[in-house]
């Protein structure tokens, strides 16, 4: 399994040097993009608006929007000080709670930890600490450049890293329109839901639950591959010397005539002193 990050748990004096993996993994089916006319890939670029011209990571730097079109610079030395500055600190348990406690509306990525070399008996000490309590605890950590709040627990025998949401990052329910305060519910109604709940209820069995969309996809994918019913995108055209060497003559010829000076324009001779003499 793909090591993803190193570093250090501590709690009290006790600290723990832990690999982290990802614990999940995306199961989508890719889908790519292909031009309906000739089946090539599209490509997407990074391109100025005002300068009308792509632009590449060398050109790029990182900003913050403050108010409309107007932006604060952000140098990629004072961000990776920053980055340096809160990696250096340990993964930090600064509470312990209740899992119960935390709504999984707070909950978004999981990551596996394994103890790293000279760590296998604090991460035992922590793990059995944690599974006779029954807590949880709250950490602070940086992944990916970003400061997250996490929670560190016991899942299967392995310590488990959850990142949760900053209070200030989960939305208030105020803000959801049309949900009803108080509903009058008949009696029967409400008897009837939950007896029904009651026949649905049952342990929780993962394996149980399947992405058939995904199941389906796949097996659209794969029966279209057996009937030969592909498609390979076009080789880009390679230039055509002959008819690149007419294009540039023709445009050497059209710079020619547009650059040419006009011929000037002959002098009118003065016949005006002759004629008077031959009429006397």
């Amino acid at each position: 399994m793909h090591t993803m990050w190193k570093g250090t748990i501590s709690f009290g004096l006790v600290n723990i040097p832990v690999k982290m993996h990802a614990a999940t993994e995306n199961k989508d089916v890719p889908l790519r993009q292909l031009h309906k006319e000739c089946k090539s890939p599209i490509k997407y670029e990074k391109v100025c608006p005002v300068c009308e011209k792509e632009v590449g990571n060398d050109d790029i730097v990182k900003a913050y929007e403050y108010a409309k079109n107007k932006f604060v610079v952000l140098d990629e030395d004072d961000l990776a000080a920053l980055k340096k500055e809160q990696e250096d600190k340990a993964v930090e348990i600064i509470d312990f709670v209740k899992l119960e406690d935390i709504d999984p509306i707070y909950f978004e990525k999981s990551y596996y930890l394994s103890p790293n070399e000279g760590g296998s008996k604090a991460y035992g000490l922590l793990r059995k600490a944690l599974e006779e309590t029954g807590k949880i605890g709250v950490a602070k950590m940086m992944i990916r450049s970003k400061e997250q709040l996490a929670v560190i627990r016991v899942y299967k025998n392995t310590i488990v890293v959850e990142t949760i949401h900053y209070p200030d990052e989960v939305r208030d329910v105020k803000e959801v329109p049309n949900v009803p305060e108080n509903v009058e519910t008949a009696k029967k109604e409400l008897d009837t839901a939950k007896m029904l709940i009651e026949q649905l209820t049952t342990e929780f069995n993962p394996e149980k639950y399947q992405d058939e969309y995904r199941t389906a996809l796949l097996e659209l994918i794969e029966e279209r591959k057996n009937a030969d019913k592909t498609t390979t995108a076009k080789d880009k055209p390679k230039p055509d010397n002959v008819t690149d060497l007419m294009e540039a003559l023709q445009a050497s010829l059209d710079r020619a005539k547009k650059d040419k000076p006009k011929p000037s324009q002959p002098k009118k001779r003065k016949t005006t002193a002759k004629k008077k003499v031959a009429s006397k």
